[in-house]
């Protein structure tokens, strides 16, 4: 120890102090200590403790959106995990009933198409396999990854009915999933159709919008002509009235003359859909004109004397890409002359094919932003044409145009009958590259004539999210339900004030279900009505094996849907009984039938149901199933998912409960974004910036990727890198220490030492009143599900109020006073207000953390945080006068503070102890609020003095703090060998003459209680 002025040893009296006492370790050991906590959660079965505890508390459920049960997770799982349990935990905390039931979906293709990798691997056929025992096998897969994928969310201290999830395999889920189809089919909502879908030539299905990613691609372009065979001309010029006549025969004349041996020229990426083209699409909105090659070179596929039809402001681009050296504009081309022109298919008499008429449409879809003003209109292979050719079957039959689409290419992307002279050639091979189609057609229309130009192009084109392969728009017979036909036996759906009703439809359903939903954040409304107003009819028929069979018979003579409630009845009781595999047992039809129907009269349908049915419906087996899980509700109080989900869960359970239930079978919808990595790219294993969550768990604990999770803003793509995993970190042992010192600082506190509020210092009652505004602060950010808030409050008052202030400040009262000071079990009594606040406000982000905090404190094993509400905070600790004053007073001490450094930094001092600053105070605010205040204690000096002036112009001063000024001095007296304080009192009392008279009052009480 340090000799005091008079020469004398000092004597250690360390033993005397209340220093903190924990076995709260500064060091976390998160990785090996969160498993322990996991085993006792499981041990006490604390999810059914919180339901009985809960049992008469409102319900909020938040559905799960099931994940496929096919693999590992990944950081997007953990981050979608991480944030349902911190709604589900808060929401419980906050005072409700949150049970949380996991749920996985199973059937589907990214299952199946596992198990014919395994096949392939192995050389077997799966055409070979029985369909029942190739579905067993997914089956197999499927639970064997439910079992691993549950575990893994169970280490993220994710806290559910684990024992008893839902999954979409189960024979009940099966069973209820075939009766939602068949009470679509029943109000007329379910139709066989044939319309372009995106279809997989990889995996032999079609796809949905929401199994579709887009990649940058390498298309073939190609420019073509379709040569004029039927023209009629439109008089568009002014004339005077006596020669009219005789200038419209002329000018009429001329133009069918120039328009007859014209060409409409469309371009397109997709060469191969030529041989399906069956219209061309203008628009009536965009100015066109006739345009004469006048120079070319030799042997130019754009020959001299040729005469295009294109739009104005893209025929210099055309003709340009046409190596065109000079041309003419020789008249424009009216939308009526456009809509009277006929032509000849550009393959016209190639093997026998291609004899008909081309008419021209007029379609709201062309533009002449890029092409040629033209689009090339094959109705098997593109919604707007699909479209265009339907809305135009009249206008077709009335100029003896069949109307019929044809099937140009097959589910293997090999062209079919319908594409005279192509035999053999395929747009797409079984790996996804392409194939022959588009070389063997651009030659086709070069040895015709009718090609002006080549080129390719980069741009965007869907893949299959699973195979990473392109697909095609492909005409196929496919099981749709409506968006916008009336649905049988409802009323209109009413509309504002006038008492007018819109007709009751799928889409209208929806969209007045988005309007009365909650979102988080609020753009997701928009995005999800936006993608229902223009979406077309569902499509929910796949052609695979593993999934819920679309359980419908078809007439075979009238093409007829059978709807019979008996039949309904016997199909969902087998698959109650056995799962969806009877369908595919022998005599299944003959059984559902019963003896009504004749099996030979019908079709039995063998396609599955799209997955995103299955999981669409599962608000009817899980939130509806009262027995299984008594304590959901529907509609849910909350479905949250990624945002790629308003086209995918979101979506789908909108469009499947408007279907059978007329509302959406949710209340609120809570989107977040995706991980990438530190620098904001998208993590790939290609860029070797994949961030597992299984690894951050191993070498820094759940509760840093579950803090990482509550501190970002989920509203937008989240970043983790390792950078910001260690930011993480650093703010982690920030909230520890904390709560450690607080530990420790408790170990001396005992219910004799409560104090009233109304008899504490003021700093104790700031803090109260701090507590009171941090309460309804994060109530408030928690019922918003802003997390980010709440780490926000929590780290900043735990950092800059407590640690840095309150604590530092009470140190000596608490380690120092005596046993019976008012100071020191004042703040005691805080600690612990401080103590129950905090721990419960950060149970729902760090559960193993605040487990471990609080049960060090009660180590009772019946205890657990997680069976506590968010404490009661008394408003009457609000006090906004005392917080008013206290800012000026702190505004003091930032300036003392800022001078003592200068001090330290100079070496004129050691410690604040030393000094004693004289503080000069200009400003008569700061007077009142420093009256009777110990401000030596305030700013950790051993004494202070303070006048009522300007201080000098050498003073210390703060730009922010005008009025105040400090200039240092020493503390005059001797240095207390107990607390460090210099006092002249230090001495006075003969018999602790090394200590302060407060310090030896100290001594005395504790060696009066034995300590």
């Amino acid at each position: 120890m340090n000799d005091t002025a008079s020469g004398a040893t000092e004597k250690d009296y360390s033993a005397t102090l209340f220093l903190p006492e924990t076995e709260f370790p500064m060091r976390a050991g998160l990785p090996a200590r969160e498993p322990v906590w996991l085993k006792r959660w499981e041990d006490m079965d604390i999810y059914a403790l919180q339901r009985e505890q809960a049992k008469d508390r409102p319900l909020f459920t938040l559905h799960d959106g099931p994940p496929y049960a096919n693999g590992n997770i990944h950081i997007g799982h953990a981050l979608n995990k991480v944030l349902k349990d911190l709604v589900s935990r808060s929401m419980q905390m906050l005072g409700h009933n949150a049970a949380y039931v996991p749920g996985w979906d199973c059937h589907g293709l990214p299952i199946e198409w596992k198990i014919e990798e395994q096949y392939r691997a192995r050389g077997k056929d799966k055409n070979q396999v029985p369909v029942v025992e190739f579905r067993q096998e997914c089956r197999t897969f499927a639970e064997q990854w439910v079992d691993i994928q549950r575990e893994e969310f169970k280490r993220l201290g994710v806290l559910g009915e684990w024992d008893n999830p839902y999954l979409t395999m189960s024979f009940d889920a099966e069973a209820q999933i075939a009766r939602e189809l068949m009470k679509v089919s029943m109000t007329g909502q379910l139709y066989r159709g044939s319309k372009p879908v995106m279809w997989s030539v990889v995996e032999r299905t079609a796809l949905a919008e929401a199994e579709i990613e887009y990649q940058d691609y390498e298309s073939d372009v190609i420019w073509v002509k379709f040569p004029v065979v039927q023209a009629v001309a439109a008089d568009t010029s002014e004339r005077t009235a006596a020669n009219a006549d005789l200038d419209m025969r002329d000018a009429g004349a001329a133009k069918r003359a120039l328009l007859a041996r014209a060409s409409v020229v469309i371009w397109t990426t997709t060469p191969w859909t030529i041989p399906a083209n069956r219209a061309i699409s203008f628009s009536s909105q965009i100015s066109y004109g006739l345009y004469e090659v006048t120079k070319a070179a030799e042997g130019n596929w754009a020959k001299v004397g040729d005469l295009y039809v294109l739009a104005d402001n893209l025929a210099e681009e055309v003709l340009a890409k046409a190596k065109v050296e000079a041309f003419e504009r020789k008249d424009s081309v009216a939308s009526l002359e456009l809509a009277a022109i006929t032509c000849a298919h550009p393959l016209r008499g190639l093997a026998g094919g291609y004899n008909f008429d081309v008419p021209l449409l007029d379609g709201e879809h062309v533009t002449d932003d890029a092409g040629t003003g033209f689009v090339h209109t094959a109705p098997g292979h593109g919604l707007d044409d699909f479209g265009l050719w339907m809305d135009s079957t009249r206008l077709l039959n009335q100029r003896g145009i069949d109307p019929t689409i044809p099937y140009a290419v097959d589910d293997a992307g090999f062209y079919t009958k319908d594409a005279p002279g192509f035999d053999g050639a395929r747009v797409i091979d079984d790996n996804g590259k392409k194939g022959d189609a588009n070389n063997r057609v651009i030659a086709a229309l070069a040895e015709h004539g009718n090609i002006i130009a080549r080129g390719r192009v980069k741009h965007q084109y869907p893949h299959s999210w699973r195979s990473k392969k392109p697909v095609i728009f492909r005409n196929t017979p496919q099981w749709f339900v409506y968006m916008d036909k009336p649905i049988a036996g409802s009323l209109p759906l009413p509309l504002g004030e006038t008492g007018e009703g819109a007709p009751d439809t799928l889409r209208n359903r929806a969209l007045a279900a988005i309007d009365a939903t909650r979102f988080y954040p609020a753009a997701g409304q928009n995005r999800l009505r936006a993608m229902i107003a223009d979406r077309p009819d569902w499509v929910l028929s796949r052609q695979r094996a593993w999934g819920v069979p679309i359980t419908v018979f078809v007439h075979k003579e009238t093409g007829e849907i059978l709807r019979d409630e008996a039949v309904n009845h016997r199909i969902a009781q087998s698959f109650e009984d056995e799962g969806a595999d009877a369908w595919y047992q022998p005599g299944a039809a003959e059984r559902y039938l019963g003896g009504d129907y004749k099996s030979d009269d019908y079709e039995m349908i063998r396609d599955v149901l799209d997955v995103w049915f299955d999981s669409g419906s599962t608000h009817s087996f899980v939130l509806r199933n009262k027995q299984k899980w008594p304590h959901l509700k529907f509609p849910a109080s909350m479905y949250l998912e990624g945002s790629d989900q308003h086209r995918g869960w979101f979506h789908s359970s909108l469009l499947e409960s408007c279907a059978t239930n007329g509302h959406a079978p949710y209340d609120s919808v809570l989107t977040h974004g995706f991980t990438m990595d530190g620098e904001g790219r998208k993590m790939s294993k290609s860029l070797g910036n994949v961030v597992a969550p299984q690894e951050i768990i191993k070498q820094y604990g759940a509760d840093i990727l579950r803090l990482w999770v509550a501190s970002a803003d989920y509203s937008e793509d989240l970043r983790l890198g390792k950078k910001i995993i260690q930011t993480t970190v650093d703010s982690y042992r920030k909230l520890r220490n904390t709560l450690r010192w607080l530990l420790g600082n408790l170990a001396h506190f005992n219910k004799d030492d409560v104090v009233d509020p109304a008899d504490m210092p003021e700093l104790e009652r700031l803090m109260l009143h701090r507590l009171a505004q941090l309460d309804a602060g994060v109530r408030t950010a928690y019922k918003e599900y802003d997390y980010r808030k709440v780490v926000t409050l929590l780290t900043n008052f735990m950092n800059i109020e407590l640690s840095a202030f309150y604590f530092d400040i009470r140190k000596d009262a608490l380690y120092c006073d005596p046993i019976s000071s008012v100071t020191r079990r004042s703040a005691l009594t805080v600690l612990e207000h401080l103590f129950n606040a905090l721990t419960a406000w950060l149970a729902p982000i760090l559960v193993f953390t605040m487990e471990e905090c609080w049960l060090e404190r009660h180590p009772d094993p019946a205890e657990s945080v997680h069976l506590r509400l968010f404490p009661d905070i008394p408003a009457t600790w609000l006090d906004h006068d005392l917080a008013g004053k206290w800012q000026l007073i702190r505004a003091v001490r930032r300036v003392v503070t800022g001078a003592l450094e200068v001090e330290r930094r100079e070496k004129r001092i050691g410690s604040s102890l030393e000094a004693a600053p004289r503080i000069h105070v200009a400003d008569p605010r700061y007077i009142v609020a420093l009256e009777g205040q110990d401000l030596a204690e305030i700013a950790i000096t051993s004494a202070v003095q303070v006048t009522q002036d300007e201080g000098p112009p050498e003073a210390f001063r703060l730009e922010d703090v005008p009025g105040i000024s400090v200039m240092p001095a020493m503390a005059e007296g001797q240095r207390c060998a107990r607390s460090w304080k210099v006092l002249p009192e230090v001495g006075s009392d003969p018999d602790y003459p090394d200590v302060s008279p407060r310090d030896a009052q100290a001594l005395r009480e504790r060696a009066a209680a034995g300590l």
